[in-house]
């Protein structure tokens, strides 16, 4: 299909950006990248080469926004500063994420037909939901309180509704991807029993583009997850990928993991699928070819498992200083066994509330 609307997808170097960006293309789409002039973003630039209108600038410049707006019918708008990024640099992250969406906001009130917006906002605007793990688009937003990032979403999504402009909101769940399999020190932010449903990066590429193309989303706000077969619990899912890295799990210290506020949950989807129809791959999918990509260097993982998990439970700042206050340790798997008869209870629940709301 080729098609004549003009497109401006900011962010389009990151983990989602890349996966909107090669659905249009693949539809015929002809796309105005917005993104910082650096190394990285030239060397992918480079890659598309006259497949894109590149656009080099920053969010936070009003006049390199103003310009890459005009003329556009529709936004998407992706780029932002993430953690643990946005934790290390908050002011920057503030700056890009609520700054960077008002000057957009601002430039295409100025144009004279104004384009429409879709907004990537995030499931950390509801906070912690550890006790009432299913979430719906009505409610409360409650970013937890050390989640800056959180909080600069928030803020954004009310600019964006306030802005009198054509939009639609996503509230992105916990994005996987192939390409980012690296476990970062974020991930001991987490508590263990938190309940999380993933997506695959281009199965929310898919639902991005199903929006350029969709007369019904506008004015809506909508949870973009992988659905109930995306469906599993932090440690479970830890556990399950330590495993298939060959880092085994039966030596990881529970206490490494944070029990502070954090966020994710299992979204309600149904309005998002019945709209945008995204979901194509499962938990077990992802699995899959994640032990198909770690199969070459597992085996040395194992080789040296004490080694690099040391390594690795060593950027836990939760360890150092629990480990202090209690020598005794329990290991993650020892942990879930304690307290999976609770999370099974609840995620039966949730799968009745499902039901009865389908």
């Amino acid at each position: 299909m080729v098609t004549h609307m003009k497109i401006l997808l900011t962010g389009a170097f990151g983990n989602v950006g890349l996966s909107t960006l090669d659905e249009l293309l693949s539809r015929g789409y002809y796309v105005s990248v917005f993104e910082l002039d650096t190394p990285k973003n030239r060397k992918l630039a480079h890659h598309y080469g006259d497949q894109i209108d590149m656009i080099w600038g920053d969010l936070r410049e009003f006049t390199q926004v103003e310009k890459a707006v005009r003329d556009v019918d529709i936004i998407l708008h992706v780029g932002a500063i993430i953690p643990p990024l946005a934790d290390k640099f908050p002011e920057l992250a503030e700056a890009v994420n609520v700054g960077g969406t008002k000057n957009i906001l601002q430039a295409m009130a100025q144009q004279p037909i104004p384009p429409k917006i879709v907004y990537t906002s995030s499931i950390s605007v509801y906070g912690d939901r550890r006790q009432n793990p299913l979430i719906k688009t009505e409610d409360p937003l409650k970013p937890s309180k050390h989640d800056l990032y959180g909080q600069q979403k928030l803020k954004a999504e009310r600019l964006v509704r306030h802005s009198g402009l054509s939009w639609c909101i996503f509230r992105l769940t916990y994005i996987t991807s192939m390409d980012k399999l690296d476990l970062d020190p974020l991930m001991f932010e987490m508590p263990l029993e938190t309940c999380i449903e993933i997506a695959d990066t281009k199965d929310v590429g898919l639902a991005l583009a199903n929006a350029v193309e969709s007369e019904d989303i506008w004015g809506e706000i909508l949870n973009i997850a992988g659905g109930q077969a995306c469906r599993t619990t932090f440690g479970e899912y830890l556990i399950k990928m330590l495993d298939l890295f060959g880092l085994g799990y039966d030596r990881f210290p529970a206490n490494a993991f944070s029990n502070e506020e954090f966020h994710c949950g299992f979204m309600d989807t149904q309005k998002s699928q019945e709209l945008l129809h995204f979901q194509r791959q499962t938990l077990n999918d992802y699995y899959k070819e994640v032990a198909k990509k770690a199969k070459p260097t597992r085996w040395l993982a194992k080789l040296f498992q004490p080694i690099v998990r040391a390594v690795i439970v060593g950027r836990s700042p939760y360890y150092k200083i629990k480990r202090r206050k209690s020598p005794a340790r329990m290991t993650i798997g020892q942990y879930l066994k304690q307290i999976k008869r609770t999370y099974l209870i609840m995620k039966r629940s949730i799968e009745i509330e499902d039901t009865i709301t389908v």
